[in-house]
């Protein structure tokens, strides 16, 4: 079970794993929401590991979430492994707790969120990935927080 502070407000880093891109989001419990952050660019799911720890130093989170992709019909494929894989790295790497979180139609979602923004004349740049990681951050909090407070109680 993850260690969290006494207080449970916690500070979470999401990601969206991916082989070119990593989505990126910060969030809290208090409020359960999440706030996207630039993309991490990687190499064959390898981001810059450097990069990960500067994100670490300045948001301080106390665990991570990734989004793991699985198929509609909730089997595993090759880059459902290579999620947990990355969760797993930024566990020993950083000696904070992760959890996986099911990702299904979050990247579709932030793109029809983008298409909205656009619609209504923003210009924001495109962080397609990043705004994935925050919702997959938002139905962490809805869906596994919840659950974990219980549990620690």
């Amino acid at each position: 079970m993850a260690t969290f502070p006494s207080s449970l407000k916690v500070s979470i880093l999401a990601f969206d794993f991916g082989t070119r891109k990593i989505g990126v989001a910060v969030g809290q419990s208090v409020t359960g929401t999440a706030q996207a952050l630039p993309e991490l660019p990687a190499r064959d799911g390898q981001p810059d590991w450097q990069a990960v720890a500067r994100l670490i130093e300045e948001w301080q989170p106390d665990a991570f979430v990734v989004g793991v992709p699985v198929q509609m019909d909730g089997t595993e494929f090759e880059l459902t492994q290579r999620a947990r894989k990355f969760g797993q790295r930024l566990h020993g790497r950083f000696g904070k707790p992760w959890f996986a979180m099911d990702e299904r139609l979050t990247s579709f979602e932030a793109r029809e969120q983008q298409r909205e923004w656009r619609q209504a004349g923003s210009t924001q740049d495109s962080l397609v990935d990043s705004i994935a990681a925050s919702l997959i951050l938002q139905s962490w909090f809805t869906e596994e927080w919840p659950q974990l407070v219980k549990e620690m109680s």
